[in-house]
């Protein structure tokens, strides 16, 4: 009888959990159908684009999506980016109510106000939307960007490169602000790309909000509804040329004058 079959039956490693699974199981967490369309689908895109209406959760699947990376994956960073601090912070919070219903104690990282570090070694650090804020990071495994749509480009931009030795992963999550910045570009430019999910949600995948409410806010005007829980990007009416007139007038063909 050789070695092996002495010890028994070779066991095969159990495969790790994927954030679904792991958000039912572990975080005792059940999610919607479309909260567990994006966690089922997180581990096969690269970016994630939640272009979601108000109380859709898109906040909570990005907590349990960043809880599932700190947590498998030791001594990683996360980031999360808001407008302003609290946007940020309440993402932590929501993190850390995870972390605490497992058992899992954090602690400041000594450097960051507001950020989490855990026994293995992972952090989350809240930043405010300020580009002089942002950057000095490297090595960041995940970008978490919230209310995308009111975070300024220059800041997102100044945040990219931080991904580039990790090759990071990207969550933007917000409702819709008119036809500009970088989270139109990326819910519009990224449907249909192989590394990008993006994920409209109305009010009517939110059951947790009556028809009584939704008759208040549908009484402020198409353009605020057809916004804030239709999802739809609709021309604020800030700019002096919209969208499709800028695409018109563009010229393919034309070349930028040479210097003289």
């Amino acid at each position: 009888m050789s070695a092996a079959s002495a010890r028994g039956p070779s066991r095969e490693a159990t495969p790790p959990l994927g954030p679904l699974e792991f958000a039912r199981q572990v975080l005792g967490f059940e999610p919607d159908e479309a909260q567990a369309s994006v966690l089922r689908r997180a581990p096969e895109v690269k970016r994630i684009v939640l272009n979601c209406t108000r109380q859709w959760g898109k906040s909570t699947v990005t907590a349990v999506l960043a809880v599932h990376r700190l947590v498998t994956t030791p001594g990683v960073t996360i980031l999360v980016v808001g407008p302003a601090g609290k946007q940020a912070g309440e993402t932590v919070k929501k993190v850390c109510g995870f972390l605490g219903a497992m058992g899992i104690a954090t602690r400041g990282d000594g450097i960051n106000p507001g950020a989490k570090l855990l026994p293995n070694g992972s952090r989350i650090v809240p930043l405010p939307g300020k580009e002089s804020t942002t950057r000095g990071f490297s090595a960041v495994s995940m970008l978490i960007v919230e209310e995308a749509a009111r975070v300024p480009d220059e800041v997102y931009l100044a945040l990219l490169p931080s991904l580039a030795v990790c090759d990071g992963d990207v969550v933007l999550l917000s409702t819709p602000k008119g036809r500009r910045g970088f989270f139109y570009r990326e819910a519009t430019e990224g449907l249909g790309a192989a590394d990008t999910l993006v994920h409209t949600g109305p009010v009517s995948e939110c059951s947790r909000i009556s028809e009584k409410y939704l008759a208040k806010q549908r009484a402020k005007g198409d353009a605020y509804f057809q916004q804030e829980f239709l999802c739809e990007f609709v021309e604020t009416g800030k700019f002096l040329l919209d969208e499709a007139t800028v695409k018109k007038m563009k010229n393919s063909e034309e070349r930028a004058w040479d210097h003289v």
